[in-house]
């Protein structure tokens, strides 16, 4: 299967389907018909001599600085070079993989005037799944992710290093390996490499496919703790979320009801008690405004992964041809979008470790165990899992703080205001990772607890998640290393990300 792209169209599901299948791209005739013809501009400056800032111009600060005609080239190798200044952790395989493909993507537009030779580069490097080590940090996410997209563009000539085949490579030998040139970046290459938002925007794109699959996952695990609980169904009645005007408010409600629906172990409202805890009956409420996020941040990481974010833009309808210095490598919407994710991503810990809580506090969980304890007293039970849960919670108010409120001043304070969206997206992935493992602990607690109160009692749907998860997590009949529990749990819902269908 390929991946087709046009500079236009391409979605999330399309990148989570090409990354799961191992997918091709292929390019689009209109959008290579737009690369040779903003090419040409660029020709057509270079040969009357034109002052264009990052082709015949120094970069930054150095704007006013005129290149020779027969420096132009070193000109873009210089760039790259220099600013290949990453630190820190390299991002994931996936993340770096989607970079290349936005970076492609962008290119399409036919704004950029790059020449086929780099458009075929990519394409080759994204096929063969040669991945560029990118480090982490050291973007500013306003001059475009200078330092990653640099990282990427040293692979591409044959400097950098790249995993390949499972090996870390420098990505020269690789090329050689292969029978494949390293490309000599021409005129305003180097520029259209690095100026743009595609280290925050993959990282965001992966962000996001994970996070969904996670809020999914969230509800049937909190469907198991409902049960534990003899939760009440009432406060998910239809009617009482409709009339909140809140459609992802709803849907959970529904999904709820779907995954309780036969259950011997829930109750109705004056059967047991009269409301429950917000923790359980306000699910739909607090999900569902995690919805309302995810759904705004989809919206907004699609725009920028078919946007022209490079700098200068060439425009050419065949009457007038402008090239412009602008600045749509400011990374502010997708930053913006980014910490809103983080927040919507924290708050499904937060409520998973309330009910984490209520299903180990003797004062809380009904006629279960203290700590869901085999022996009380001579055994802990699940009592250190809710303090790891309620660390990783206190840790996300941390990292949740918006990256994108910062800024500091660079390049001499011609780059005075940026956005720190790249921050923004790490520390994004950060939490997502601590919610999954707060989700895991939830769901181990709340297996236990069911199988307490009567897995025969449990609603067929989460039987089913029930029969499944206890072939990777076994029961709890003697105190053992936790952590080993809560990293196979937490392994396993991560890769639910990339198999099959969202879990709905």
């Amino acid at each position: 299967m390929t991946l087709l792209l046009n500079g236009e169209s391409i979605t999330i599901d399309e990148i989570r389907k090409f990354i799961q299948e191992n997918d091709k791209v292929e390019i689009s005739q209109d959008a290579l018909t737009r690369v040779r013809k903003s090419r040409k501009t660029v020709e057509k400056i270079i040969a009357d001599k034109e002052t264009i800032y990052g082709i015949t111009t120094g970069f930054g600060l150095f704007c006013d600085v005129l290149i020779d005609h027969d420096k132009c080239t070193d000109l873009q190798l210089h760039l790259i070079r220099s600013h290949a200044c990453g630190v820190g952790q390299p991002f994931q395989s996936n993340v770096s993989l989607v970079m290349m493909v936005l970076r492609l993507n962008t290119m399409l537009k036919g704004h950029s005037g790059v020449t086929e030779q780099l458009v075929d580069q990519l394409v080759f490097f994204i096929n063969e799944r040669i991945i560029p080590v990118i480090p982490g940090q050291g973007s500013l996410g306003a001059s475009g992710d200078l330092a990653p997209l640099s990282h990427l563009a040293l692979a591409l000539i044959g400097e950098g290093e790249v995993e390949y085949n499972g090996k870390i490579q420098h990505s020269g030998e690789v090329l050689k390996e292969l029978g494949r040139e390293s490309i000599i970046l021409q005129e305003k290459e180097g520029l259209a490499l690095i100026n743009g938002t595609q280290a925050m925007t993959a990282q965001g794109v992966i962000n996001y496919i994970e996070t969904i699959d996670v809020a999914y996952q969230a509800e049937w695990i909190a469907s198991l703790t409902h049960q534990a609980l003899n939760g009440i169904t009432d406060a998910y009645h239809k009617n009482v979320h409709i009339v909140r005007n809140n459609k992802c408010q709803e849907d959970v409600a529904s999904r709820m009801l779907d995954w309780l629906e036969g259950s011997k172990l829930t109750t109705r409202q004056g059967q047991v008690r009269v409301q429950d805890a917000y923790s359980l009956r306000c699910i739909p409420q607090i999900h569902g405004a995690s919805f309302q996020v995810f759904e705004y941040v989809k919206e907004k990481l699609e725009a920028e992964m078919n946007a022209a974010n490079d700098n200068p833009l060439i425009f050419d309808d065949g009457d007038e041809t402008l090239v412009i210095s602008g600045g749509n490598f400011h990374g502010q919407p997708v930053a913006f979008a980014l910490d809103f994710l983080k927040i919507g991503l924290s708050e499904l810990a937060n409520v998973s470790e309330r009910r984490i809580e209520r299903l180990v506090n003797p004062q809380l969980n009904g006629d279960l165990p203290a700590f869901l304890s085999p022996q009380p007293g001579l055994q802990s039970g699940a009592m250190i899992m809710q303090y790891a849960a309620a660390s990783l919670v206190s840790e996300n108010k941390t990292l949740a703080h918006p990256a994108s409120v910062d800024s500091i001043p660079s390049s001499a304070n011609q780059e005075d205001h940026v956005s720190m969206g790249t921050i923004a997206s790490r520390h994004g992935y950060q939490i997502l990772e601590n919610v999954r493992n707060v989700l895991a602990i939830e769901c181990i607690i709340a297996l236990q607890a069911a199988e307490i109160k009567g897995i025969e009692l449990l609603s067929p749907n989460t039987r089913k998640k029930y029969e499944e998860y206890r072939q990777i997590v076994p029961s709890i009949s003697e105190d053992r290393q936790f952590h080993k529990d809560i990293k196979v749990v937490s392994d396993y819902l991560r890769r639910e990300a990339y198999e099959g269908e969202f879990t709905k």
